[in-house]
């Protein structure tokens, strides 16, 4: 994050091209502390981009020169800032298909000036987070499960590694489908079963997919964290 002495406050791009909803997002942000650019369209959005590094991007999902997901293309060949969209519509469709297209988080206008806070500190609290990796398998968390007999932990793992391949197969088929709570019901199975064989990195990915199903990164991180166990 741009915390240096020099800057010491987040960067943030507010796209949005309402100037009431601009207004109050600007200086809702502002207030977290923040530093906040505002662009009223994509083109105005990718012009700053080219021109400064942002820590967050807060998009409309609708501007006058095409959908918000098209500004993360901006991003691809570059390390991305994490990006949420903002909208006024309340279809599930339209937040699964936001979600999909990569934005971490999608917030429904109108909003408070509270939950936008709490959505820009999570958001920046997980850009810059530095974590130790976490072990595939974490024999202590097992045996503490189960109450210290290795030989189960050795018997649950073999069953577990089983039935891994097809509950990969499960999430990805509701992920192809747009099938949401499907996806959702998977991931609540699965990350239980992580627990008894201490399964850790594969336990923090699947949590991190319960918090935004269908994002990208997210399914990525997923089937490395699937292969680490079965290879």
């Amino acid at each position: 994050m741009n915390t240096s002495p020099s800057n010491p406050v987040p960067r943030l791009l507010l796209v949005e091209d309402n100037p009431v909803s601009a207004a109050f997002l600007r200086d809702a942000a502002s207030a977290l502390p923040a530093e906040v650019h505002v662009a009223g369209s994509l083109a105005e959005a990718r012009r700053a981009i080219d021109a400064t590094q942002f820590d967050l991007w807060l998009v409309d999902a609708h501007l006058p020169d095409g959908p918000g997901e098209n500004l993360l293309d901006a991003g691809r060949d570059a390390p991305a800032a994490p990006a949420l969209a903002h909208t006024a519509a309340t279809e599930h469709a339209v937040r699964e298909r936001l979600l999909s297209a990569g934005f971490r988080d999608v917030l429904c206008k109108p909003l408070g000036i509270g939950e936008l806070h709490a959505a820009l500190r999570r958001q920046l609290a997980s850009a810059t987070r530095v974590e130790e990796p976490r072990p595939a398998w974490d024999d202590a968390a097992a045996l503490r499960a189960i109450g210290g007999d290795h030989a189960h932990v050795a018997s649950l793992r073999t069953l577990f590694r089983q039935e891994l391949p097809g509950q990969r197969n499960r999430i990805k088929a509701a992920v192809i489908a747009g099938d949401g709570a499907a996806m959702r019901a998977e991931l609540h199975r699965l990350v239980a079963s992580c627990g008894f064989v201490g399964a850790a990195r594969l336990a923090a990915v699947v949590r991190e997919l319960q918090a935004a199903p269908l994002q990208p990164q997210a399914l990525q991180r997923f089937d490395a964290a699937v292969e680490d166990l079965l290879g």
